[in-house]
């Protein structure tokens, strides 16, 4: 069996930081896996707000190959917020991921290397819900930078519909 992260981690630093007492020593493992190919599933959009429909027509017939129908209202909803920010404020390609593992993630990369910011909108602002909705309908959000752009991700719960 593979020891655990936290005695692999002690041994490490035992090893490098051999005298006591040590302080200010970090040290972070992660213990990474490969997903299943038919559980991961992308798509390269065109920079074309006349395709924000289809990559929502294309998340919903993958959804419904795995099964999670009851998903698609509010997968819908965050593809078409992840994938028209990108398109008004970055350059660059689009990429539309979706992963099931233990959630359902929705990732858009693009080339842009701006931070997206949640807003809190008023009730007569005609723009800035997308984040803001994407904060309600998830579990949580965030942003990955790349040396080639961003990711910016949500996670949905698969519990309510596998319960």
């Amino acid at each position: 069996p593979t020891p655990s992260l936290d005695r692999q981690a002690q041994t490490v630093v035992d090893a490098l930081v051999p005298a006591l007492p040590y302080d200010d020593v970090v040290l972070l493992l992660a213990r990474t896996r490969r997903l299943a190919p038919d559980k991961v599933a992308y798509w390269d959009l065109p920079a074309d707000p006349a395709l924000v429909s289809e990559a929502r027509k294309t998340t919903t017939r993958q959804l419904s190959a795995w099964g999670l129908d009851e998903l698609a209202f509010t997968t819908e909803l965050v593809v078409s917020e992840l994938v028209t920010n990108a398109i008004r404020h970055a350059t660059g390609p689009i990429r539309l991921r979706l992963i099931l593992e233990r959630t359902l993630i929705c990732e858009v990369f693009d080339g842009g290397a701006t931070a997206p910011h949640l807003r809190h909108p008023r009730t007569t602002d005609e723009g800035g819900r997308g984040l803001f909705l994407i904060a309600q309908f998830t579990q949580r959000w965030g942003t990955r930078f790349l040396p080639e752009g961003k990711v910016i991700w949500a996670e949905q719960s698969l519990t309510d519909t596998l319960g």
